[in-house]
């Protein structure tokens, strides 16, 4: 398998370089070439495999011979460590609950996977790779929890000030070794920018050998579509493929799954749940695809005003919009609307939400009220005791601290404050401190 630059202005790499590289030289993502597809016997047997096999056999030809088959396993194996269990609330709507990993939010797949594969590939290597991501909220916890102390990775992690939950900041900022968090003085968007800003620096990547654990790493994005199979595989109707309706921000967790999808996996139907930063909403409505400004909610992880993986998303469609909104619509959540979700889920289904989780059950109960004869699920991306005030103000109820966070919020913060000035975070990168 290989993987050609967006921008189509670089040469086609494999895995392993897509991995290393992060985003192409021409600064463009990268895609592979060619989508393989599962044919109706694999899928039709799904109920039967074991969770490892399906996932093995879903990213295999995107890894290609970059990875011997047994050291790919065992990759798999450690990456789908903890359950992933598909919900029923009632008989139309299920919740597919991806926060039982090590940082209670779906990026642990992702960041769990692709650690693993750059530390493969870097043994043996004499030179440090730096790992450089901006987060939003949950994408910094698990890319610092998944390479804690992997040999000769160095990673810094950019998140905006007073933006992110205390336990998503204490799961970013409390683990020193080779994990070093920036706190910036800005938005999300701002952290994206000097992170793209860097990696566009071909004076500092001369000096330091750079790479990117955000979404728009194939290793990031690509193993995302587990969790849509394993899915399918716990869907009781399989005559009534489901309604997917995904919390979405940069963008990349939608886009595997319709890559999945485009795989051969039975997919009814895809909404991109949104938050005030409804960009996509706005461009499916317009045909017009403006960018903005990111707006803070309390669904903070989606607080995107520019989707890094949308381009990937009009590439699966070949830029075609109409073919596009056959599959794909989008919804708008207020935080007001966020807040009386969270509190109707509780309510009527006994069943605790996060915001981001509730933004994605509001627009699945909204396509549904149209759509009768369907069913479908929303992805809960997260944790609720990641937003204890939020879900306490909404339900009246605290939510309860797991073990494993009470020592966590001990932990002392260790972080480095900084103004959005590029300048700055390049002095941070080359001198290693």
């Amino acid at each position: 398998m290989k993987y050609y630059s967006l921008n189509k202005q670089s040469p086609a790499v494999d895995f392993k370089d897509a991995t290393i590289l992060g985003q192409a030289p021409d600064k463009g993502l990268y895609f592979p070439e060619t989508i393989p597809v599962k044919d109706k016997e694999w899928i039709g047997r799904i109920e039967q495999m074991a969770d490892e096999d399906i996932a093995f056999d879903v990213i295999k030809p995107y890894v290609g011979s970059t990875i011997p088959d047994e050291k790919l396993r065992t990759i798999v194996k450690e990456t789908l460590s903890f359950p992933i269990p598909l919900v029923e609330l009632n008989k139309q709507i299920s919740s597919l609950e991806l926060f039982h990993g090590p940082t209670l939010a779906f990026k642990d797949i992702g960041a769990r996977f692709m650690s693993r594969c750059l530390g493969y590939f870097l043994s043996g290597e004499s030179k440090k790779v730096t790992v450089l991501v901006a987060t939003s909220g949950d994408t910094g916890g698990a890319v610092a929890n998944g390479f804690l102390g992997v040999e000769g990775v160095e990673v810094v992690i950019l998140y905006p000030s007073g933006k992110v939950s205390p336990v998503q900041e204490k799961q970013l900022t409390s683990l020193g070794k080779n994990i070093k968090a920036l706190e910036v003085d800005g938005s999300f968007d701002d952290c994206q920018q000097l992170v793209k800003q860097a990696f566009a620096d071909e004076a500092l990547r001369r000096n330091i050998f750079l790479t990117s654990a955000n979404s728009i790493n194939v290793a990031r994005w690509l193993p995302q579509q587990f969790y849509y199979f394993l899915a399918w595989k716990q869907w009781k109707d399989k005559h009534n493929p489901p309604v997917i309706s995904v919390p979405s921000g940069n963008f990349g967790n939608i886009c595997a799954g319709i890559l999945a999808n485009a795989s051969g996996l039975p997919v009814n139907h895809f909404i991109a749940a949104c938050n005030a930063n409804d960009v996509v909403t706005n461009y499916l409505e317009t045909g017009e695809y403006k960018t903005r400004t990111a707006i803070p909610t309390l669904s903070n992880a989606m607080d995107v005003g520019n989707p890094s993986n949308f381009v990937r998303i009009l590439e699966i469609f070949h830029q075609q919009l109409p073919d596009l909104k056959k599959k794909l619509s989008s919804a708008t959540v207020s935080d007001t609307e966020t807040m009386q979700a969270i509190k109707d889920i509780f309510d009527k289904h006994q069943y605790l939400a996060d915001p981001h989780g509730a933004v994605g059950y509001l627009a699945l109960d909204r396509y549904l009220s149209e759509h009768v004869d369907l069913k479908g699920f929303f992805l809960e991306t997260a944790h609720p005791v990641k937003f204890p005030d939020a879900v306490q103000t909404a339900t009246g109820k605290p939510v309860v601290m797991p073990p494993s966070l009470k020592s966590l919020m001990n932990e002392k913060k260790k972080s480095l404050f900084m103004k959005p000035d590029y300048n700055h975070l390049a002095h941070i990168l080359l001198s290693g401190s």
